[in-house]
């Protein structure tokens, strides 16, 4: 009877994810989606909790009620902006608890076995009655998955842990390797294969191989991560995120929990084809950017002739009030500056005086894909003028103003005009079509990625300088 109910919920759990998921896709139908995440969530901590082989109900509870609060906790102190690292925290979580489940499951083996070999009766518990009652060749293919969930859950826990410091603005975003390079890390990678072929043929110290494969596969991922460039990293978490879905996996493998093998199946199925799909979209091969990214060795970057031209808001509102048609290009320095209300005025009172006005949204404008769409949904901009660049991209040169709001990489004309470029080949925004351009930015900095913009120093662009927000709050009672 009991399993019958655990297998039951895990499958309307595994439906109700799995349309969450769906649901997702869509920013109208996004917010039932993630209540059917919720429950989904909730029904399988449940049946998890009551299901076979369940016990400690007291600690389960406590913590459960512990990472609850400091959920919450994060929940409300976590800003829009920071989402993309707090993204990446999740992911080295979960890499980590792969690692330890890996790690019990190992001690909880050699416990039985140990026990096994003295002959006597023994009555076992839990996760131990288990593997009591695995033949041989489950308990090889036992310690493969062992094997792959720590190693898989190490090199996310560490990966994710430099992903978050690179987003948070902790470490340097430029792409940083050790002499040796990619060499390093396939040597690192056949050493780890190595030492799981001897941890799984039961030759010598188990938990001695496994420590070691852990501590590799923590610098496989520290290096990996901290070798790819700032423009790469909304693909990066992505990838991250198919990682975290198959240590996941690997969870339920070991533990034989049939829907956390469903589950991280999923996240690391639509996590590697959302990487596809944004690498597609950047016309960058998957795996050059994994194994270096955007930054890498160049030749010479071709110069930039010309100076930055400064606007203010009166020059900016004129050429509004004139224009019939107008495009704005939303990045990340939209989010830091949290001007997506500011913008939804602007939009608000632009679209009341008869002006055309929609939104080109990049596939990796901001830290995390679909970054710039929630923040535009949760300012209330309508959908339907929020438009990807494959949709726009062909109006600029009938447009009368563009404006760029905290962009700089997916704006940037050297990814067509300069083969030197590290971002040579990246389709971007041709914003620089429209008969006027203007930028709002901080100053004259560079791009997340580090590369300078020769859109910036075209003659029909003008740099509105300052905070996003407080320049959009100026030009706000001069729209007309």
């Amino acid at each position: 009877m009991e399993y019958g109910f655990t297998t039951a919920a895990y499958v309307v759990a595994a439906v109700l994810f799995i349309l969450s998921l769906g649901g997702l896709s869509g920013q109208e139908s996004a917010k039932r989606a993630i209540w059917y995440g919720i429950v989904g969530m909730a029904l399988a901590v449940l049946a998890t909790l009551f299901g076979p082989g369940a016990g400690n109900w007291f600690l389960s509870l406590v913590m459960i009620a512990f990472g609850g609060v400091i959920g919450w906790f994060v929940a409300q102190r976590v800003q829009m902006t920071e989402m993309p690292q707090l993204v990446a925290a999740m992911h080295s979580l979960v890499g980590l608890a792969a690692v330890f489940v890996g790690f019990n499951a190992q001690i909880e083996l050699a416990r039985v076995l140990r026990a096994k070999a003295e002959e006597g009766v023994h009555v076992f518990e839990g996760f131990a009655a288990v593997l009591a009652h695995k033949t041989p060749a489950e308990i090889a293919m036992l310690k493969i998955e062992v094997f792959l969930g720590i190693f898989i859950g190490a090199v996310t826990f560490t990966g994710s842990v430099v992903a978050f410091g690179k987003l948070a603005g902790r470490i340097d975003g430029k792409p940083k390797k050790l002499q040796g390079g990619h060499m390093l890390n396939a040597g690192a990678l056949a050493l780890s294969v190595l030492l799981g072929i001897l941890y799984c043929t039961g030759v010598g110290p188990a938990i001695l191989w496994l420590i070691l494969i852990t501590l590799l596969a923590f610098f496989i991922g520290w290096h990996l991560i901290m070798g790819i460039g700032g423009a790469d990293m909304p693909v990066v978490v992505s990838m991250l995120n198919s990682y975290s879905g198959w240590a996941a996996a690997m969870i339920g493998f070991t533990l034989s929990n049939d829907l956390l093998i469903v589950t991280g199946a999923l996240v690391g199925s639509s996590g590697a084809i959302l990487s596809y799909i944004m690498c597609k979209a950047m016309n960058r091969n998957f795996v050059s950017v994994i194994l270096g990214g955007f930054g890498g060795e160049t030749g010479p970057a071709a110069e930039i002739e010309g100076e930055q031209i400064a606007i203010d808001a009166e020059g900016v509102s004129a050429a509004l009030n004139d224009a019939d048609s107008v495009i704005i290009v939303p990045g990340y320095g939209m989010a830091v500056a949290q001007a997506q209300g500011a913008v939804s005025e602007l939009t608000r009172k632009l679209r009341a005086a008869g002006k055309t006005v929609r939104f080109a949204i990049h596939p990796v404008a901001g830290r995390l894909p679909g970054h710039m769409n929630v923040l535009l949904a949760e300012a209330k901009v309508p959908y339907d003028i929020v438009l990807e660049m494959d949709e726009i991209n062909e109006d600029f040169p009938n447009t009368d103003v563009a404006i760029v709001i905290g962009s700089n990489d997916i704006v940037n004309p050297a990814a067509q005009d300069d083969p030197n470029s590290p971002i040579a080949g990246m389709p971007v925004l041709e914003v620089w079509k429209a008969k006027q351009v203007f930028v709002s930015k901080r100053g004259q900095g560079t791009g997340y990625s580090g590369i300078e913009n020769p859109l910036f120093f075209k003659e029909n662009t003008r740099m509105f300088y300052g905070d996003a927000k407080d320049s959009l709050n100026k030009l706000l009672p001069m729209i007309e």
